[in-house]
Order: structure tokens, then C-alpha cells, then sequence
């Protein structure tokens, strides 16, 4: 009678480890859709987005190692440094406007996006010099000079792609935060068909040569903020595009100061690999170790697009379950969020690893530029790994609204730490640009990983979900 009375007991205890592993599955089931229906189209767009300067990259590269080089301080360096800056000034939006869709005040969506051109717009007029003077600019950073002045042309023909991106990347947060994901998916695929065919025409059929790749990026990147406008104008967003407002004009001060924040947070990490590639110019065999270098960025910059999804994903989630008061399910968010990226970075690091000496060929048929590129695959695949975890938290930061406090992380880790630790493996023990990314990688970004990992294993959910909703009462 003992022994029957404890076996249903036993029998309940049982059943109910199946019950919570069987609710954790589903609540992880749940959680996945609802990041992947966020992340899925944002690496197809993001990947499409960031190809169209990969095969400006390709189009170049065979039309010799000087246009490769100068294309790619260009793309990389140029274009680079603003479209850091930008790109992180308009993830303001993703903390405004994530936490404003969980609330459910649509409407703040738009107004949100409008102040969000005025502020970006303003700061592309305050970087044109930065174009203007790109040719000298480049020479003084020690650049050879026939890639400086190649490189300070070309930056010119890029003026009008620096703009697009005062409109396209608040237009693409407006709409990823209220789950309009597929609708960027479908214009960066058109975008990128218009690309294609455009380079094309412009280098092979009227031989337009590489200023011809630098005008086909205009096009193509204006194609992208045009489908987005006329998507969100012209009745695909009816509870959070109610039209132009001088509301847009209000409350800017505390705008540029969150939208400089975040800019500060991201273009500082995006800006290290700029300077990455400066530093590069400045060795012996220099054109070379600029082309081997671009092409494992460019690489990297592709991958990339993966994980910068999910640091978009995850921002999305954070905020809207933090909007709505939901503290605990944003901290399940980003536990899913990381795994799921660490997973797919795994994945991508080992692919590369077994393709270490043959990736190189895509962009270049140059045998020591091919011979530098598989020297530097092995740092490559590290920071791929590496980059799989630490745009995510970065997203966490963003839905959270911890831009402020990150940027004081940022600049620590990366030039404080990370670009003296480069510089000194480069010129005191001579390992040129091998010592100067692995003093980058360790000093920097496996640092600045640690330390945020830190941060969000310390947060108290529930208190970021109450300061949430009070400021959304102001």
C-alpha cells in the first residue's frame, strides 16, 4: 500500500518535467517567430543592401588593383565613416519607436521618423567635407598617392549616396519596428536587381570604368529609400504615417542627444575598422596589404548583415515587450536572440575556415593578394565568431536604452585599450597587419564583449520595464 501510494507521486513529478520542458519549448518556439519574422527579412535586405557594394567591389577589382584599392577606401573608409555615424543616429528610433508601438501610440511612429530625417539631414550638410577633401585627406593619413587621388574623385561621385542615408535608415526603422519587415525585404530586392543590371551597363556596355561602379551605388541606394517612401506615404502604414508634421520640429534637443548617443555607441565600433584599414596603408607592400585587408572587411561586412539582423531583432523585441511593461519576456528575447546568433556565427566561422585559401578569388585574381588574404582568414573567422554575439547585446543596449552608458564602453575598449594594443603589435614586434588586427580583436571587441555580456547578465528587467513606461508618460 506504501509503495502504490508513492508511485503516483512519482508518476506527477514526472509528468510535470515534461509539462515545463514542453512549455520552455514552446515559449522558445513562440519567441523565435517572433524574432525571425523581424530578423529573416532583415538579413535578406541587409544582405542584398551590403552585396551591391560587394559586387561594386567585384566590378572594380577586375578592372585593376588600383580601382580595387580605391574603390575600397571609398566604400570602406569614405562612405564608411559617415554611414557608421548615421547608421547609429538612427537607431534612436529603435528605442523611441519600439517601446512606442508596445505601448500602442502608434501615431509617435511618424514623428518620430520625421525628426529623425531633420537631425540626419542636418549632419550629412556637416560632413560633406569629409567628401569634399576626401583626395588630400588621404594623403596626409599616409595613403599612396595614386589610390588617394583615385579614392578623392570617386568620393565626390558618392555625395548623393551619402544622403540617402539621412532617409533610408530612419525609413527602414520605422518600419522594422512595427514588424513591416517584409516590405524592406521586397524593395532591397529590387534594388539590388537595378544594381546588377545598372553595373553592367555602366562598366561593360558604356565602359564608364570605375567611376561608372561609384554612380551605379547612387542609383541603387536611392531606389531603396524611394520604395520605402512611396510604401509608407501612399497607405501601407495607416495608424502610424498620419503625414507631414511641425510636431517633427518639438522636443529636438533631447532627440539629438539620444540620436548622438547612439551614433556615438555604434559608429565608434564601426569606425575601428576604418582606421583598421589607414593604419594598413601606412605599411610596406602597401597597395597589397589594402586589397587583401578590404577584401577579409568585405567578407566580414557580408556575414555581418547576419548578426546586425539580429541586433536589429533583438532592439525591436526588447523595446516592444519593455514598452508594454513585460520585463521578463524582454529578458527571454535576448537570451533566444544571442543563442540563436552565436549558433549561426559558429556555423559561418567553421565554413570559412575549411574555404580559408579559396574565398579570396571572388574579388581578386592577383596571386599575392590571394596569398595575403588566406594569411589573415584565420583573424577573419575569430572576428566573425566574435561579431555573432556582440552586435546582439548591442541590440539589447539600443532596445533598452542604454545607448549613453555603451558609448563610454565603446570608446574605452577600442581606443583606449584596442588601438594602442594594434599599434604596438605592429610597429614594436613588427607583425604588421596580422599584429595590428589581433591587438584590434583582443583589445577591442572580445572586451567590449565581455563587458556588455556582463551588463545583461546583471540587468533587473523588471526596473528597465518601469522606467520604460514612465518616460513614454512624459
Amino acid at each position: 500500500m506504501g509503495e502504490e501510494s508513492k508511485a503516483p507521486l512519482i508518476l506527477s513529478h514526472s509528468n510535470s518535467s515534461v509539462y515545463e520542458d514542453e512549455d520552455l519549448k514552446r515559449k522558445i518556439w513562440i519567441e523565435s517567430k517572433l524574432l525571425w519574422h523581424i530578423v529573416g527579412p532583415a538579413i535578406f535586405s541587409r544582405i542584398s543592401s551590403y552585396s551591391m557594394n560587394v559586387i561594386t567591389q567585384a566590378f572594380a577589382g577586375h578592372l585593376g588593383d588600383t580601382e580595387l584599392a580605391a574603390i575600397s577606401i571609398v566604400n570602406n573608409v569614405i562612405t564608411g565613416f559617415d554611414f557608421g555615424l548615421l547608421l547609429g543616429m538612427a537607431s534612436a528610433l529603435e528605442t523611441l519607436c519600439g517601446q512606442a508601438f508596445g505601448a500602442k501610440k502608434y501615431h509617435m511612429l511618424g514623428i518620430y521618423m520625421q525628426r529623425s530625417w531633420i537631425v540626419l539631414f542636418a549632419c550629412c550638410i556637416l560632413l560633406l567635407p569629409f567628401y569634399m577633401f576626401a583626395g588630400p585627406l588621404l594623403k596626409l593619413v599616409g595613403q599612396p598617392e595614386n589610390v588617394a587621388e583615385l579614392s578623392g574623385s570617386l568620393s565626390l561621385w558618392m555625395i548623393p549616396l551619402h544622403f540617402s542615408f539621412a532617409f533610408q535608415f530612419p525609413l527602414q526603422r520605422f518600419l522594422q519596428c512595427q514588424l513591416k519587415t517584409i516590405v524592406i525585404a521586397w524593395v532591397a530586392l529590387f534594388a539590388l536587381i537595378v544594381h546588377v543590371t545598372v553595373s553592367w551597363l555602366f562598366v561593360y556596355g558604356l565602359k564608364l570604368g570605375v567611376v561608372g561602379t561609384a554612380v551605379t551605388l547612387n542609383i541603387s541606394w536611392w531606389t531603396l529609400v524611394l520604395g520605402m517612401f512611396l510604401y509608407t506615404v501612399c497607405g501601407g502604414c495607416p495608424l502610424t504615417w498620419t503625414g507631414f508634421s511641425v510636431e517633427a520640429f518639438s522636443d529636438l534637443w533631447d532627440f539629438i542627444k539620444l540620436s548622438v548617443s547612439s551614433g556615438v555607441m555604434l559608429c565608434l565600433e564601426n569606425w575601428y575598422y576604418r582606421i583598421l584599414i589607414l593604419m594598413t596603408g601606412n605599411m610596406i607592400n602597401a597597395e597589397i596589404a589594402v586589397d587583401a585587408l578590404s577584401i577579409c572587411m568585405t567578407i566580414n561586412g557580408w556575414e555581418m548583415m547576419i548578426p546586425l539582423a539580429f541586433f536589429v531583432g533583438t532592439g525591436v523585441r526588447v523595446a516592444n515587450e519593455l514598452g508594454a511593461g513585460n520585463g521578463k519576456q524582454a529578458r527571454f528575447a535576448t537570451i533566444v536572440s544571442v543563442t540563436t546568433s552565436l549558433i549561426i556565427g559558429l556555423f559561418f566561422t567553421v565554413l570559412l575556415l575549411i574555404f580559408h585559401d579559396k574565398f579570396g578569388i571572388l574579388f581578386s585574381s592577383s596571386k599575392p593578394i590571394l596569398d595575403a588574404v588566406d594569411d589573415l582568414s584565420i583573424l577573419l573567422a575569430l572576428t566573425i565568431l566574435l561579431n555573432s554575439v556582440q552586435p546582439v547585446l548591442s541590440g539589447v543596449a539600443v532596445g533598452s536604452g542604454w545607448q549613453g552608458r555603451v558609448a563610454y564602453i565603446n570608446i574605452t575598449c577600442y581606443y583606449i585599450v584596442g588601438l594602442p594594443l594594434g599599434i604596438l603589435m605592429e610597429w614594436i614586434f613588427h607583425q604588421g597587419v596580422m599584429g595590428i588586427w589581433t591587438g584590434m580583436i583582443f583589445g577591442g571587441t572580445a572586451l567590449q564583449t565581455l563587458i556588455l555580456t556582463i551588463i545583461v547578465l546583471r540587468c533587473d528587467w523588471e526596473r528597465e520595464a518601469e522606467k520604460s513606461s514612465r518616460q513614454l508618460e512624459t
